[in-house]
C-alpha cells in the first residue's frame, strides 16, 4: 500500500485529534450540531484522501450561518454556556476546512484546547481528566508536527517530544495546583435537567425510580474510633413531607417554616454517646442535605467550609440556600438511638400533620377508625404494622400504576393489588394514621449502606433511597416507624435492596464469577474517591493545613501568598539556570573561543566574527591597532596553534590548566592594549 503524503497524513492525524477533543461534547450538543460535526470531519478526511482543494469560502460562510441559526433556534440565544459550546464545537470542525496557512492550524489547536477545558464544565470525574490528558497529548503532538515543515517526520517522534514537554511542565503544574490560592469562580455551573436524588415532593413511583440507580449518593466515615450503627439503625434523614394535596406529598412552605413548630429537640438515650462522623455528599443539585438521625441543633443557620449557607428547619432537616452543585464535605454529630420530642403536648402546629383532602380514599378513612379505637398513637401504629405484616402485601419495584381509574389511589393500593414500594407503604400509613386522629408525616432519605467499607467509608447509594414515617405521641414527641420493615424486613435489617436489571456486561461477568462485578465496581469507586479527595476536593482548608505542617502557626492568605511567591521565585531561578546550562557549549575549546570573541568585541575589534579562527582575529587586530596589538596577536596565534596544531593532545587536567593560563595572559594583553593603543580613526 502506498504511504500517504505528508499533508494527507498530518491532516488525518489532526482530524482524529479534533474528533477526540469534540467527542465528549457530541453527547451534549443538539443532535443537528453533532451530526454536522461528524459530516464536516468526514468531508475533511475525504478531501485529504483524494488530494482535493478545500471548499470555497462561500460554502463555509453558508455553513456558519446554518450553525448560528440552529444555535439560536435551539438555545434561544447565541450567548451563554450551552449555545457557546455548541458553536465552538461546530466552528472547530469548520476551521479544518479553512486551513491555508500555519496560522489557521494554530487556531485549530487553540480551539481544541478550549474544548478540552470545557469538558470540566460538565464533569470533573477521573475518566474525564484522563480523556482530557489524552486529547492534550494529541494536540501537542500536532503542534510539534507543525514545527517540522520539512521532510516526513515520524509521528512517534512528535508524540514522544510532546510527552517529554508535558512531563517537564508537570512539576510546575503540581506546585501551582497545591499552592495557588483557591478563588471562588466567577460563575456557577447551572443545573441541566432533572437529577436523581431526594426532593421536597413525593408521588407514587418516584422513589422506585431511584431504587434502580446504583450511583453513589453519599459516603459516611465514623470519627473518634467508633463504628457506624448496624444496618437497621442507619437512617439518613432528608426532606420531611407533611403537606398532602391528594396527589403529591411535599414539604411545608418555606415562609415562616422555622416558626411553624417550637424548636425541635432530640432526646439521646443515656447509654448512647454522640457519634461524630464525616459525610461526603455527592453533587446532586438539590437544596436538601441528608444527615444521620438524629443530628444535633435547633432551627438556625450554619455555614459550610465552602461558603454554603444551611438552614436547620423546624422539622429537623437541613436545607441549603442554593442547590449544592459541588461535592460537599461535612463533619457532624448524631445520636442514632435518639428521638425527636418537641412539642410534647398538643400544639396548633400539629394541625398540618393531621390535614387530609376531603372526600379522598373513603375506604381507608373508614378502616382507620377500627385501628385500636381505645389505644394511644403507639397502639394504633402497632395495629397498622401488624395488619401490613399479616396481610398479603408485596414489596416490589414494579407495582404498576395506581389512580388511573379513580382518584382514590391509596384505596386501590390498600384494598386492591397491594403491591408497592416503600413510598406506597409510607404514604398509605400516614394517610391511615391521620384518618385515625394521629399526627403523622413522611420522612424521605436513605436507609442502610453497602455491607463492606471502602477505605473506611460506608457507601450509601441512590438505591438506598427510602421513605418511612414519623407519628406524634403525647409526652414523647415524634417517633419513627417503618412500614417497609413489616412487609420486607430484610430491606431494613440488612439494608438489602431490590436488584436492578443486569446489563449484558454485568451478566457476563456474573456468569464468570458472581463477585467479580462487585470487586470491579468497588475498585473503581475507591479510585474515584481518592481522586475526589485529593484533586477535585482540594480546597483552602487543605492548603492551610499544608502551611501548618510547614511551620506556620496561624496559616492565612498572606502566608499562602508568601509561600507561593517563594516557590515561583525558586522555580524561575531554576528555569533560568537550566536554560543557561542548556545553551552552554559542551566543547570547552568552543566556550573559550566564544569568550575570546566577546572580549575582542568589547575591546573595539568589531570586525571579528564568531566563525573566524583565532589567526584571522590576530590579523584584524594588527590591521586596526598596528604594533600595539603585538601581544594580543601573539596570544591569539598561540590559541590557534594549541587548538589545531599541537603535536601531542593534552590530558583533561593539563588542557584545563593551559586554558586558564591562556585566558589570564590574553585578558592581561587586552587590558594593556586599551591603555596604549591609539583611538580608532573617525569615520569620514
Amino acid at each position: 500500500m502506498k504511504p500517504l503524503a505528508r499533508d494527507a497524513r498530518d491532516t488525518f492525524f489532526l482530524v482524529g485529534v479534533v474528533a477526540l477533543c469534540a467527542a465528549p461534547h457530541l453527547l451534549r450538543v443538539p443532535p443537528w450540531a453533532a451530526g454536522m460535526v461528524i459530516l464536516l470531519l468526514a468531508w475533511r478526511l475525504l478531501l485529504a484522501a483524494r488530494s482535493q482543494p478545500l471548499p470555497h469560502r462561500g460554502w463555509l460562510v453558508a455553513l456558519l450561518l446554518v450553525a448560528g441559526v440552529g444555535a439560536k433556534l435551539t438555545h434561544g440565544a447565541l450567548i451563554g454556556r450551552p449555545a457557546g459550546l455548541t458553536l465552538v464545537t461546530v466552528l472547530l470542525a469548520l476551521k479544518l476546512l479553512e486551513m491555508h496557512q500555519r496560522r489557521d492550524a494554530y487556531v485549530v489547536f487553540f480551539l481544541g484546547f478550549f474544548l478540552v477545558l470545557a469538558q470540566f464544565l460538565h464533569s470533573q470525574a477521573l475518566w474525564v481528566a484522563a480523556w482530557a490528558g489524552l486529547s492534550v497529548w494529541g494536540l501537542l503532538s500536532s503542534v510539534v508536527l507543525a514545527q517540522m515543515p520539512l521532510g516526513q517526520p515520524n509521528l512517534r517522534v512528535a508524540a514522544r517530544e510532546a510527552a517529554r514537554t508535558t512531563l517537564l511542565g508537570l512539576p510546575v503544574m503540581v506546585l501551582l495546583f497545591v499552592l495557588f490560592p483557591r478563588i471562588a469562580p466567577l460563575w456557577g455551573v447551572p443545573s441541566q435537567g432533572a437529577s436523581t436524588g431526594l426532593t421536597d415532593r413525593l408521588s407514587f413511583g418516584q422513589v422506585a425510580d431511584l431504587a434502580t440507580d446504583e450511583r453513589i449518593a453519599l459516603r459516611l466515615r465514623p470519627l473518634d474510633g467508633r463504628p457506624l450503627p448496624a444496618p437497621a439503625q442507619i437512617y439518613i434523614r432528608g426532606p420531611v413531607l407533611t403537606q398532602f394535596d391528594g396527589l403529591t406529598w411535599q414539604t411545608l412552605p418555606t415562609e415562616g417554616r422555622a416558626h411553624a413548630t417550637p424548636a425541635l429537640q432530640f432526646a439521646p438515650t443515656p447509654d448512647a454517646p454522640a457519634l461524630r462522623y464525616e459525610m461526603l455528599l455527592e453533587p446532586q443539585r438539590l437544596e436538601w442535605l441528608p444527615e444521620l438521625e438524629f443530628g444535633a441543633g435547633t432551627p438556625g443557620d450554619l455555614w459550610t467550609p465552602d461558603g454554603v449557607r444551611l438552614l436547620r428547619t423546624a422539622d429537623h432537616s437541613w436545607r441549603a440556600e442554593r442547590p449544592v452543585t459541588e461535592r460537599l464535605r461535612l463533619v457532624m454529630e448524631a445520636w442514632p438511638g435518639g428521638r425527636a420530642r418537641s412539642p410534647l403536648t398538643p400544639h396548633p402546629s400539629l394541625r398540618a400533620a393531621l390535614s387530609l383532602p376531603p372526600g379522598l380514599n373513603p375506604q381507608l378513612r373508614a378502616w382507620a377508625q377500627t385501628l385500636a379505637p381505645e389505644g394511644d398513637a403507639r397502639a394504633k401504629v402497632a395495629a397498622l404494622l401488624a395488619h401490613i405484616r399479616t396481610e398479603a402485601f408485596t414489596y416490589t419495584l414494579s407495582p404498576g400504576p395506581y389512580g388511573e381509574v379513580s382518584p382514590h389511589a391509596i384505596d386501590e393500593f390498600w384494598f386492591g393489588r397491594r403491591w408497592g414500594f416503600c413510598e406506597h407503604y409510607a404514604a398509605a400509613s400516614v394517610f391511615a394514621l391521620r384518618a385515625a386522629g394521629v399526627p403523622a408525616r413522611i420522612v424521605t432519605g436513605y436507609q442502610g449502606a453497602d455491607p463492606t467499607l471502602q477505605d473506611g467509608w460506608a457507601v450509601v447509594r441512590n438505591s438506598n433511597a427510602h421513605a418511612w414515617i414519623e407519628f406524634w405521641q403525647a409526652g414523647q414527641g415524634w417517633l419513627r416507624a417503618d412500614p417497609t420493615a413489616a412487609v420486607a424486613p430484610d430491606r431494613v435489617e440488612w439494608g438489602q435492596r431490590l436488584a436492578p436489571p443486569r446489563g449484558i456486561l454485568r451478566g457476563t461477568l456474573d456468569a464468570l464469577d458472581p463477585t467479580l462485578w462487585l470487586h470491579l465496581r468497588h475498585w473503581g469507586e475507591r479510585i474515584d474517591l481518592r481522586w475526589q479527595q485529593w484533586v477535585v476536593g482540594y480546597a483552602r482548608s487543605q492548603q492551610f493545613e499544608l502551611l501548618g505542617r510547614l511551620g506556620f502557626e496561624a496559616p492565612d492568605w498572606e502566608a499562602l501568598g508568601q509561600v507561593t511567591a517563594a516557590v515561583i521565585g525558586v522555580l524561575t531561578l531554576g528555569l533560568l539556570a537550566w536554560t543557561r546550562w542548556q545553551q552552554r557549549d559542551a566543547n570547552p575549546w568552543a566556550r573559550l573561543h566564544r569568550r575570546a570573541h566577546r572580549a575582542l568585541q568589547h575591546a573595539g575589534l568589531l570586525q571579528a566574527a564568531t566563525h573566524h579562527a583565532p589567526l584571522r582575529w590576530a590579523l584584524l587586530a594588527r590591521d586596526q591597532w598596528g604594533s600595539a596589538a603585538a601581544s594580543v596577536a601573539h596570544q591569539l596565534q598561540t590559541l590557534e596553534t594549541q587548538r589545531f596544531g599541537a603535536p601531542t593532545p593534552l590530558s583533561a587536567v593539563d588542557a584545563w590548566r593551559w586554558r586558564w593560563r591562556w585566558w589570564r595572559d590574553f585578558t592581561g594583553a587586552l587590558a594593556v592594549l586599551r591603555h596604549t593603543a591609539p583611538p580608532p580613526p573617525s569615520a569620514p
